[in-house]
């Protein structure tokens, strides 16, 4: 008997999954179910080119309408999962449906982290996300006037990029006291900042937020923790995001700062599979349990998926990358540097290309490669191996770095 692939999410990785199932020429169902009304479509671009009005929204789509043109496919958009049955294997959703599913794949995502502060409900207060996220905002941007971006995080610098060359005022509020304090060394984190001030923008850093006031139920200022009210149009928040593991938890799958996949991404439940931001997996490379919030983790974890459910086993161990564009830089980061000894600079920031390698005992454990992509290519393969390398060679840019370590 055929079997049925149930896809909880609409998401890049549901996408991704539904497109490796037919690389597969699975025989059986495919059943994407999806809560926004949109087929399944890339984000990154939503804070850089979509936001700039540089990309129609047709070009965002993982693949056209007519790749869904299947006898083999239904898609359900608009349509939000509310339960699994793992007895029945079924699944219900919002609007009274319920498919039956051999495999399931939960691609449920993340959404923004809302901040609870006073006055957060106002209208002019927006979160990027969605498709729909951004046409409220873009219906904000007119030249002159004034935005306030709360968190200076990869979205918010991003936006933040966008927003200046587009002619509004933008002031950035973070609560750290440097730019990306997350992701990048000190070195990396004063450099963005200088550029970014080079453009215009305002950055209050070491400022936390108290409450956004304004009157007639619109935002008219943010004020800080200090008391300052900084006037605004409209603002932005960018606080990172939570992982939408509420299905899962509730339907008893185990949880760990996300739903707990194995190598395979099968979750704690044989039948069902998680992949994408959701996710808690472990790697062999870092020595832990982690969560990634980036498209090719996305990508690899639902080919992995689609792989296992068509018999071809196959472990997801990748090294984890990002990127930003912010300007006239690509910022791209192989690896991941928490845990870090020793920062190596390689190249010349004068000049905007570069590279920072960070070192743990030795051991590479990330880049973040600036306009460098030749640096972040060969840094992948180094971090893969934990390759042990000597700090004066990885400094010294007339050595190619695939030649160390």
């Amino acid at each position: 008997m055929a079997k049925t692939v149930v896809i909880a999410g609409a998401g890049h990785a549901a996408g991704q999954a539904v497109a490796s199932l037919k690389q597969h020429k699975f025989g059986g169902r495919i059943i994407l179910v999806g809560d926004e009304p949109y087929l399944p479509y890339q984000r990154p671009p939503l804070s850089k080119r979509f936001l700039a009005g540089e990309m129609p929204a047709e070009r965002l789509f993982v693949k056209p309408p007519s790749f869904y043109e299947d006898d083999r496919i239904e898609v359900h958009l608009d349509t939000r999962v509310t339960g699994i049955d793992r007895d029945t294997r079924t699944i219900s959703t919002a609007n009274g449906r319920s498919f039956d599913y051999d495999n399931l794949i939960l691609a449920t995502g993340s959404r923004a982290r809302k901040l609870p502060v006073e006055g957060a409900t106002l209208a002019g207060i927006h979160y990027l996300r969605s498709i729909a996220d951004v046409d409220a905002i873009r219906a904000e941007v007119r030249d002159g006037r004034r935005l306030v971006i709360i968190g200076a995080g990869y979205i918010g610098l991003e936006v933040a990029a966008v927003c200046c060359k587009l002619g509004l005022d933008v002031t950035v509020v973070e609560m750290a006291d440097r730019v990306m304090s997350r992701v990048v060394s000190e070195q990396v984190s004063a450099f963005y900042a200088a550029q970014h001030q080079v453009h215009g923008v305002k950055l209050r850093l070491s400022t936390g937020l108290r409450e956004f006031a304004g009157s007639d139920g619109r935002v008219e200022a943010v004020v800080t923790a200090d008391g300052l009210a900084i006037g605004c149009d409209f603002a932005i928040v960018g606080v990172g995001i939570l992982p939408n593991v509420e299905l899962a938890k509730n339907a008893g799958l185990e949880i760990d700062n996300g739903i707990v996949v194995n190598e395979h991404c099968v979750t704690s439940d044989p039948d069902i599979y998680a992949v994408g931001d959701c996710t808690s997996h472990p790697n062999a490379i870092y020595g832990r349990r982690i969560r990634l919030e980036s498209v090719h983790n996305a990508l690899e974890q639902a080919k992995t998926a689609a792989d296992n459910i068509c018999g071809v086993e196959t472990r997801y161990d990748q090294v984890p990358w990002f990127w930003s564009d912010q300007y006239d830089l690509k910022l791209q980061i192989a690896g991941l540097s928490q845990g870090y000894d020793e920062v190596v600079l390689r190249g010349d920031m004068s000049r905007k290309s570069f590279a920072c390698s960070y070192l743990a005992n030795g051991v590479l454990l990330a880049v973040d490669a600036v306009n460098s992509p030749r640096e972040f290519m060969q840094a992948k393969a180094l971090i893969a191996r934990r390759a042990v390398i000597d700090p004066t060679d990885l400094a010294d840019p007339e050595k190619a770095l695939k030649d160390l370590g």
